[in-house]
């Protein structure tokens, strides 16, 4: 796998855009988006966050993440998580949650990393325990169609 990383550049935003292959995947990727999402929804967060970072396989861009919180020896969060649908289930989401907690650790000196996760997310839960990840709290929120859902917030702790 040839795997590279970088900073966000506009002309990134039309492909990861098109990454949510539908509304309750928008939802997981980013709650306040409105489907479908546009260009300007994601600048818009990109804008208002830190470390806006691509994965490419070979070139392509396949996933993409930041932080939304940010402390130089305290906590980052990192969420706008969402691999490429045909990358899915191959190691890039793995490399590119490491590569996150790295530009935590490393850049701002984190004594934490978290992220949150929805209950109906089923393959998030599962897979961020893999990478160290565990479950601190639970707040109840609500999804695009008024339904209860759990939101469940994750920790990594600087060992």
């Amino acid at each position: 796998m040839n795997l590279s990383y970088r900073p966000v550049e506009e002309q990134d935003i039309p492909r990861i855009c098109s990454f949510p292959q539908n509304e309750e995947e928008l939802f997981f990727f980013f709650p306040a988006a409105t489907w479908p999402l546009t260009h300007e929804q994601l600048r818009n967060s990109i804008a208002q966050r830190s470390d806006s970072t691509v994965i490419e396989q070979d070139g392509q861009v396949v996933g993409f993440a930041n932080f939304y919180h940010w402390a130089t020896e305290g906590t980052c969060t990192i969420g706008n998580v969402i691999i490429d649908p045909e990358a899915r289930a191959g190691g890039i989401g793995g490399h590119l949650i490491k590569h996150m907690i790295g530009i935590a650790l490393s850049k701002h000196r984190a004594a934490e990393v978290t992220l949150s996760c929805f209950n109906q997310n089923v393959a998030g839960l599962l897979f961020y325990p893999k990478l160290g990840f565990t479950p601190y709290a639970i707040d109840e929120r609500k999804n695009k169609q008024g339904e209860r859902v759990a939101l469940i917030h994750m920790r990594y702790t600087r060992a």
